[in-house]
């Protein structure tokens, strides 16, 4: 009997680190990966497309939670998701990251036991599995880095993308058997579009030149919910655009507050700027491929760019992604000095950095195996 494993999907980027892992394990005749869809978050480039350019099929089930306050989304994904859980008996449940969906799964599916003695179950209840386990950004107003914790508090399994991850469970008592650094499983999603990103030029038709323009991505609430941080941002904007063409992708979050104090048309009239709409994953990828930099609150860009070898200056007090500092080419950023950074970049000085190791497009393969080996003893040399 094949092994039912769900996989745990809330948004895009979720979609994004679970394909590699869903591909590898469709390949196996023993196991039967299952997609399926909090619908914490509705997200308006996961369409037909997005499913195709993934190779994935549409989600197995959908819970269709919708939208709400934290404790009421986590409520709703965790009434929804026991009763899959009960009805579908899955031998392994893998959670993603840190949204509340990681979470509300993570509870609802770690408190429910199967009748003793089910044939082919190694025990009874699921196998809770917590991809991208250990990252910390030691800021607890963030909801994300509350997830985390209580996550790998819970989850049997540990799956690090970074040795400071290990790093940090040790230090919170974690047990050392459930930890394992598997590497970054976004870095396959990223391999694996690799060929679809380089065939296309979206910077051209915006009149911008191969490696001499910056991309933006802002949307977090410290940077852009608040009137006085948003007219720095603006101003912080016009001043780099001076130094070289900036595109900017603008996050419906950040549009409707740039709307609401009246500062878009402070971008609009900078014909440096280029706004756009938010873009698809290959179309974005593709402006930052070809870019000199890349300027974000984001996660998943500051390893993204670490990779590429790009430069990354993230506006944030912190990271749960610290490799991508020490070893990377992302830099924690304020308004305040982000422009020293830029001048550093356009002058040819800022450091190259290095790909963290088992940052290497083979960790789906990786953990298909341990899979393997946990749900399968038999199979076993």
């Amino acid at each position: 009997m094949p092994k039912i494993i769900h996989l745990i999907c809330a948004a895009r980027p979720n979609f994004m680190k679970i394909a590699p892992l869903y591909h590898a394990l469709a390949a196996q005749e023993w196991a039967k990966p299952v997609i399926i869809h909090t619908g914490q978050h509705y997200d308006i480039n996961m369409s037909d497309a997005f499913f195709q350019d993934l190779k994935l099929p549409s989600p197995h089930i959908h819970l269709e939670v919708g939208s709400g306050s934290h404790a009421e989304l986590t409520a709703k994904v965790m009434v929804a998701y026991e009763k899959v859980v009960m009805e579908t008996r899955p031998h392994m449940v893998v959670v993603v990251g840190d949204v509340n969906s990681t979470i509300a799964c993570t509870l609802a599916a770690v408190k429910i036991h199967y009748p003793e003695n089910l044939p082919g179950y190694i025990t009874n209840k699921p196998v809770i599995a917590h991809l991208e386990a250990g990252l910390r950004s030691r800021d607890r107003t963030m909801p994300e880095e509350i997830n985390r914790l209580a996550t790998d508090v819970l989850a049997d399994l540990l799956w690090t993308p970074s040795r400071d991850g290990d790093e940090n469970l040790l230090n919170e008592g974690v047990a050392a058997e459930k930890i394992s650094f598997v590497g970054n499983i976004m870095i396959d999603s990223l391999e694996m579009m690799r060929p679809h990103i380089e065939s296309i030029d979206e910077y051209t038709p915006l009149g911008l030149s191969k490696g001499q323009y910056a991309v933006v991505t802002l949307h977090r609430p410290a940077n852009v919910d608040h009137e006085d941080s948003l007219k720095k941002l603006v101003t912080m904007l016009d001043h780099i655009s001076q130094k070289l063409p900036i595109v900017f992708p603008i996050h419906p979050r950040t549009r409707a507050q740039l709307d609401k104090h009246n500062l878009l048309e402070t971008l609009d009239y900078n014909k440096n700027i280029r706004i756009s709409e938010p873009l698809n994953y290959i179309r974005f990828m593709n402006l930052v491929f070809n870019s000199q930099m890349a300027i974000t609150d984001s996660g998943g860009l500051q390893e993204e760019t670490t990779v590429l070898g790009i430069p990354c200056l993230t506006m944030r007090p912190n990271t749960e992604r610290p490799v991508t500092i020490s070893l990377g080419t992302n830099r924690l950023c304020t308004l305040d000095n982000v422009e020293e950074y830029v001048d550093l970049i356009v002058a040819g000085n800022f450091p190259k950095g290095k790909i963290p190791e088992l940052w290497d497009g083979a960790t789906a393969q990786r953990i298909t195996s341990e899979i393997n080996k946990l749900l399968c003893p038999e199979n076993s040399d």
